[in-house]
């Protein structure tokens, strides 16, 4: 997630995005708070009861969610109809504690979420919508092969939302407590959304984390990043692809996207690499040059950058699988989700994609 978005990736063993507010939430990945690509549950957390809230205070908990409410500008109606049905979900509480820990290394877990199906789908996906892709890449820049490769692996085009209720789901993480501040500021973000007549309280499904729609955003990225597609004066990232395309695609501009630039390429390092040299933050970044003077080779036919091009260097499996020369769109990707396996992924898909 999910910045913005509790992203949350549909597939089965990968964490959500806690997005594309990215927890993007970012944090959505929030939801970034999960990582992807692991396999290995973690001890059980502490019960609620253990930390000192037991569910039967959820009812209580509620009413000073409904004052903060109150104090943020929502409505009063909007307060009660939202509120009406919320109820404790253990569910969630389960989910999140038995978030994967373990991780896989990166060709098998690639292998898992990209699929010879889910690319032949992809590009059939990709031709179905390619004049609103092309409209909208058009506006912001960013490819139209990213963004049907986030909408591929965030919700298997939209097939994949969540059925949670989300003021329900919200307000349970928030009363679990672990990030009480984090999941407090979402709940609110999505009573603003209600508020704004978005969508209605029954149709606000979504995530067990509460990530949202065919892009899975959290409630706040919604309200940063959400935009209208088609022009009919609404933002419908559950129903509407425009705008599930618009909203992508404005995250990705929003966060720093280069028009028209690549991702990066896979690498060949040095036996003696420096693995303190690796990363994606700026102070670790080098032209393709300097890299190339420090013995960093390209992948025979590999098309390679401009030597001014700035890059930095990444190894998802600490040195024990490939490694990558990655650019500045890497990073916006790594915005949506905090987590080199899915973003590898999209550039991997997107690649597929447009070939």
């Amino acid at each position: 997630m999910k910045t913005p978005a509790i992203c949350l990736t549909v597939i089965t063993f990968m964490l959500t995005s806690f997005c594309a507010t990215s927890v993007s939430a970012q944090t959505q990945s929030p939801v970034n708070a999960p990582v992807v690509g692991q396999s290995e549950a973690k001890p059980a957390a502490p019960t609620l009861a253990q930390e000192g809230r037991n569910p039967d205070e959820f009812p209580a908990y509620l009413e000073t969610l409904k004052s903060q409410a109150r104090v943020q500008g929502i409505s009063e109606n909007t307060i009660n109809s939202a509120f009406a049905n919320a109820h404790f979900v253990d569910r969630v509480i389960k989910s999140d504690q038995n978030q994967l820990e373990k991780k896989i290394m990166l060709d098998e877990y690639l292998a898992r979420v990209i699929t010879p199906e889910k690319i032949q789908q992809a590009r059939e996906q990709f031709k179905q919508h390619q004049n609103e892709l092309s409209a909208i890449s058009s506006r912001t820049g960013v490819q139209s092969q990213y963004i049907v490769a986030l909408w591929a692996m965030e919700s298997h085009f939209g097939e994949i939302q969540g059925k949670e209720d989300i003021v329900s789901a919200l307000a349970t993480l928030a009363f679990e407590g672990r990030r009480e501040a984090f999941f407090t500021k979402e709940l609110m973000s999505s009573l603003k959304i209600l508020d704004q007549r978005h969508i209605t309280v029954d149709e606000l499904k979504g995530s067990w984390a509460g990530a949202m729609g065919q892009n899975q955003f959290m409630p706040s990225s919604y309200l940063r990043y959400g935009a209208d597609g088609d022009g009919d004066g609404k933002i419908d990232i559950w129903t509407n692809t425009s705008d599930v395309f618009a909203s992508t695609a404005n995250y990705l501009k929003t966060e720093g996207w280069r028009a028209g630039g690549d991702w990066g390429t896979a690498v060949i390092l040095p036996v003696d690499f420096d693995s303190t040299l690796a990363g994606t933050k700026t102070g670790q970044s080098k032209t393709v040059g300097q890299w190339e003077k420090l013995g960093v080779k390209f992948e025979e036919g590999v098309k390679q950058p401009a030597s001014s091009q700035k890059a930095w260097i990444i190894t998802p499996d600490d040195n024990l699988g490939r490694s990558f020369l990655v650019y500045n769109n890497f990073r916006t990707i790594m915005h949506w989700n905090r987590s080199y396996y899915f973003a590898i992924s999209i550039a991997t898909m997107a690649d597929a994609i447009a070939q």
